[in-house]
């Protein structure tokens, strides 16, 4: 779940105008000529708006007063020339504002989605689904929103408040003065309505956040869902995050409905006043009526432009929440870079070496001064309980985290020194919980070698015994694998993960309990697989089941983030130690569980 203390743009309320001059900037220069065009339409569009008020001294003087038919035509027909030209300009500027919008939004998705991929793995771990998605789809919509309102503001609403303004001050000053005492009490009002819309922006943005987060879970725990029968508890959470953003829906949209009676009764006590000294004038001062009424059309036309202009403070402030949690996201620099200049990695012999290695998950030690060795071209297997430091040694060595202290070397080269790039193509991994994407098993495959042939990945798919179970498929190799692999069984998953692994052919292997959760037919395939796969490569092994292992060059078993042990299955066993107590416990449990007696193996 996302924490909202930890934005921290959010906790700069008065930054508004740095939020967008910063947004404006970025997505303006490559836009400038279609912008432009948008503003020519702009223009008309005010233009046409002030000539319709302006034309109203004559509707007045040349049609009512003095009776002239020949100008009834002019000035019908100006008219229809004047309002021609405003549809057609509106049609042009919203289509240009359109596609610019856009195309906003579809670059700062892209760049938001590469700023993810960039990230290290401990940012991702502390993020949820739902923060991610918030920040990718609210974020650049609410940035297209802010340009737009920007614009428009610019273009359409400030040209035309001015021209008609203009037309006021012509046809009479003092009206206009009297008209103007409104903008006070209005600028007050809006400023009050501003700082309550941004808070409960802020508060809708989190519980949209806990709508994805409660979506995840339900997509990814269905089976756990199903069998405790937790329905309930889970409509329960997701209703009580809807009710939550539906009630902060409903406090903005009060407040920001608030602009329009505010406008409607300042408006309508300027129009009252007007009215009243206009009145006045043209009865009693025998004052040209024809200004007048174009006075008081274009006071009438200014109000629509007027009361968006109110509107846009409140409206940015809603809008301007989910820029800047999109901006914290584009700011967020990741923190496992390469040093300047870094080499590629070569490999040699492939030997692997942790040197008095120290991490921490938050406060949580892992590893506590780790030391050992994994000699190029031979297997090493990792052994101990579940919380020993077994998978954490495989995430320090692809580099997901740095260790707080110590060194981890490949050939000598301190993979901190290395490019994290050259790091990675260099080592392959089969997990327990092997990932599929939903994408054909050929392109699953095809991820260990984005270069390699059809030939390639068949061949692949031979060495791990998957090419016969792909061809049963009905669609072969071009099958959806399905999210995370949901249309094959565990085996063939795996048999898929290692055909990946073989195409990748790298020089360190890692398989983190591969066979830990198949039956004996699918582990007999999956086991002659990995066989092929491990053959000539420096292998590192993580076992829960010690008979897996007993074939390994050489075994360390860990206890608590230290080595405790380490030597050949034999030399370990003899020396009755942890790893005889964890070998005996180990086949006596599985013996019991087959309803026989069975001695240790030695």
């Amino acid at each position: 779940m996302m924490n909202p203390a930890k934005w921290q743009l959010l906790q700069d309320p008065d930054g508004t105008y740095q939020v967008v001059k910063r947004l404006v900037l970025e997505n303006t220069r490559q836009y400038m000529a279609r912008y432009g065009l948008a503003f020519f339409f702009m223009a008309l569009v005010a233009g046409s708006t002030a000539a319709s008020a302006w034309i109203m001294r004559d509707v007045i003087n040349e049609v009512f007063v003095n009776r002239d038919p020949m100008m009834v035509y002019v000035i019908a027909a100006t008219v229809v020339g004047i309002f021609l030209v405003k549809g057609a300009a509106s049609y042009g500027q919203m289509v240009v504002l359109a596609r610019i919008g856009n195309d906003i939004v579809a670059t700062l998705q892209k760049t938001l989605f590469r700023r993810i991929t960039e990230q290290d793995t401990a940012y991702l771990d502390e993020k949820s689904l739902g923060d991610l998605s918030v920040r990718v789809n609210q974020g650049a919509n609410d940035a297209r929103a802010v340009m737009d309102m920007v614009m428009v503001t610019l273009g359409r609403d400030v040209l035309t408040l001015v021209a008609l303004v203009g037309v006021m001050l012509l046809q009479d000053p003092v009206l206009s003065m009297i008209a103007l005492v409104i903008m006070p009490p209005a600028v007050l009002a809006v400023t009050v309505l501003i700082k309550r819309v941004r808070k409960h922006a802020r508060q809708q943005i989190v519980s949209s956040a806990k709508i994805m987060s409660v979506l995840q879970e339900t997509a990814l725990g269905a089976r756990v869902i199903k069998a405790f029968a937790i329905e309930p508890f889970m409509r329960a959470r997701m209703d009580a995050a809807v009710d939550d953003v539906r009630k902060q829906a409903d406090k903005i949209a009060a407040l920001t409905a608030r602009t329009s009676p505010l406008m409607e009764t300042l408006g309508g006590c300027a129009v009252g006043l007007v009215i009243l000294y206009g009145g006045y004038a043209v009865v009693e001062l025998d004052q040209d009526p024809g200004a007048f009424f174009s006075f008081i059309t274009a006071l009438l036309l200014a109000y629509d432009p007027a009361k968006r202009l109110a509107r846009l403070q409140v409206n940015l402030s809603k809008s301007l929440v989910g820029v800047r949690i999109m901006y914290e996201l584009i700011d967020d620099k990741p923190v496992l870079v390469d040093q300047d200049g870094a080499p590629p990695l070569e490999i040699r012999t492939g030997e692997v070496e942790f040197k008095d290695v120290d991490f921490s998950y938050g406060e949580s030690p892992a590893l506590r001064g780790l030391s050992l060795v994994a000699s190029g071209g031979q297997t090493t297997a990792l052994v101990g309980a579940s919380g020993a430091g077994k998978s954490t040694l495989f995430a320090l060595l692809e580099r997901f985290y740095d260790p707080g202290s110590g060194r981890i070397s490949i050939d000598g080269q301190d993979i901190r020194a290395v490019s994290l790039n050259s790091l990675r193509r260099q080592i392959a991994v089969v997990s327990q919980d092997t990932f599929l994407f939903d994408v054909s098993l050929r392109d699953n495959i095809a991820l260990g070698c984005r270069e390699a042939t059809d030939a390639q990945i068949e061949q692949a798919a031979r060495d791990a015994n998957a090419h016969d179970f792909i061809l049963e498929l009905p669609r072969g190799y071009d099958t959806p694998a399905g999210l995370g692999g949901a249309n094959l069984s565990g085996g063939q998953r795996q048999r898929i993960a290692i055909a990946r692994a073989m195409l990748r052919d790298a020089p360190v292997l890692l398989l983190d309990e591969a066979t830990s959760a198949l039956d004996a037919e699918s582990e007999s395939k999956v086991q002659s697989a990995l066989a092929r796969l491990m053959k000539g490569r420096t292998t590192l092994v993580i076992a829960h089941r010690l008979s897996t292992v007993r074939h390994a060059d050489r075994i360390y078993v860990l206890d608590r983030g230290k080595v405790a042990e380490s030597g050949t299955h034999a030399d370990l066993y003899a020396k009755d130690g942890v790893y005889r107590r964890l070998c005996d416990l180990q086949f006596q449990t599985e013996a019991a569980a087959a309803g026989q007696k069975k001695p240790a193996a030695e």
